[in-house]
């Protein structure tokens, strides 16, 4: 899934403006401008539509999860993951969002998605492992769309 589209997703979901988008940015390390938000949120044929690079979208996930659980000083900065996969992306929402298993599986369903529990699984192993599974757009999707229900009500 593009990048742009998990923004949007996001932006709707929390129902924030492009400031609040860029102060987002800023707690997961990386400056990006108001125009630039702008540009990212467009739709792709739109004029002015900027490709939102893997680089900002893993900063403003990792910004995401510090806006919504806060930043332990303590602990050093972790690593960003590139390149961004769906998989890294609902590791993310759902570390932000503190969804367990059951509350997965919640949202799923509420999309009319459902997922077993050994498939919901396997979207957070390891690349590499014997039952990594890469997520899929469609899921992504769903989920997205799942848990805008969830959040907004």
């Amino acid at each position: 899934m593009m990048n742009n589209d998990v923004l949007r997703s996001i932006r709707y979901m929390l129902d924030i403006s492009d400031a609040k988008v860029v102060e987002i940015a800023k707690l997961g390390g990386i400056d990006v401008t108001k125009a630039q938000i702008i540009a990212f949120t467009k739709k792709d044929e739109e004029e002015g539509f900027e490709p939102c690079s893997d680089e900002i979208m893993a900063h403003f996930l990792d910004g995401l999860v510090f806006f919504k659980r806060g930043k332990d000083e303590s602990r050093p900065p972790l690593p960003v993951e590139l390149p961004m996969t769906n998989n890294i992306v609902l590791k993310k929402l759902r570390v932000a969002f503190e969804l367990k298993e059951e509350d997965m599986h919640a949202v799923l369903k509420a999309s009319d998605f459902p997922v077993s529990k050994p498939e919901l699984s396997a979207l957070f192993r390891k690349p590499g492992h014997n039952n990594y599974r890469p997520c899929g757009d469609q899921l992504l999707r769903n989920f997205l769309r799942g848990l805008t229900l969830r959040v907004r009500g």
